[in-house]
């Protein structure tokens, strides 16, 4: 099995849940890699419930669950329209996969169905997977044999190659990558497309449009740099990222986190010196 990886881009005060969970991210098996960015384990057994945060990634998620009180059970999770929270309580586990962007159409649960209808939905069993036992994925001690109950399960989707999810995905990971690209119009015309054929490419395959992933990963990257031990330069920031100014970093921070950044900094390296 591939080392697990320990990104923890996205989520906040990571620090904190690491230190309430077991959590890995190993990679799925070779020919799934073109449209799975990679699996997370999660394991806890609490004393007191924990509500962890995450600012979502423009990715479709397929998630195994055990959850404190309920059956297990897997569900299809469209992006969030905002934070998203989960309540973690007693002792659960989830085996989690994370497709890229634009590749959940290359598996089929409901390849004509447009990503953007997923979006901000949670679909359990048996709407979705009636025929699937997540005890399968679940229940095996060896995290090696969850994993490769993971690769079995995609697998038997059948994901294909398709050309439109590939150039959804290409765009998306320019926008990850890429601190240059600021505005939706420049960025269309920059790949030869209109703007229109670009937000009717994201709609379709990515499940959100282009400047709300331009947006969101200027989010990870603030939340990222306020996490971080070294003081923050807020207006540099906000230059580097693309804004006007440190004021529109501030409110689209704000208004996506719950706090202030500021505020998120000082308590999160208030708990990493109490740690």
């Amino acid at each position: 099995m591939a080392a697990a990886r320990r990104d923890t881009r996205g989520i906040v005060d990571p620090a904190e849940l690491l230190t309430r969970v077991r959590f890995r991210r190993p990679e799925p098996a070779p020919p799934l890699r073109p449209y799975i960015e990679h699996y997370w384990l999660i394991d806890w057994d609490l004393t007191e419930p924990y509500v962890s945060h995450v600012v979502p990634h423009p990715a479709v998620h397929i998630v195994f669950q055990r959850l404190a009180g309920e059956d297990a059970f897997v569900e299809v999770a469209g992006i969030p329209h905002g934070l998203f929270a989960q309540k973690l309580e007693g002792r659960g586990r989830v085996c989690g996969i994370k497709f890229r962007p634009g590749a959940f159409r290359t598996v089929a649960v409901a390849p004509e169905r447009p990503v953007s209808e997923w979006t901000g939905l949670r679909v359990r069993q048996p709407e979705v997977f009636p025929d699937t036992d997540p005890a399968v994925v679940l229940d095996p001690a060896d995290e090696s044999v969850r994993v490769a109950a993971l690769d079995a399960f995609l697998l038997s989707l059948d994901p294909r190659p398709d050309p439109q999810a590939e150039l959804a995905t290409a765009l998306v990971d320019r926008i990850r990558t890429d601190r240059t690209i600021r505005r939706v119009t420049d960025f269309a015309h920059a790949e030869g497309l209109s703007v229109r054929l670009l937000q009717r490419l994201f709609a379709a395959y990515v499940g959100v449009g282009p400047k709300w992933v331009i947006l969101r990963y200027r989010i990870h990257e603030a939340l990222e740099r306020a996490g971080a031990e070294e003081p923050v330069d807020w207006a540099g920031l906000a230059a580097e990222l693309g804004y006007a100014d440190q004021a529109h970093l501030v409110r689209d921070f704000t208004a996506t986190v719950g706090v202030t950044p500021t505020a998120y900094a000082q308590s999160a390296q208030g708990a990493a010196g109490g740690r």
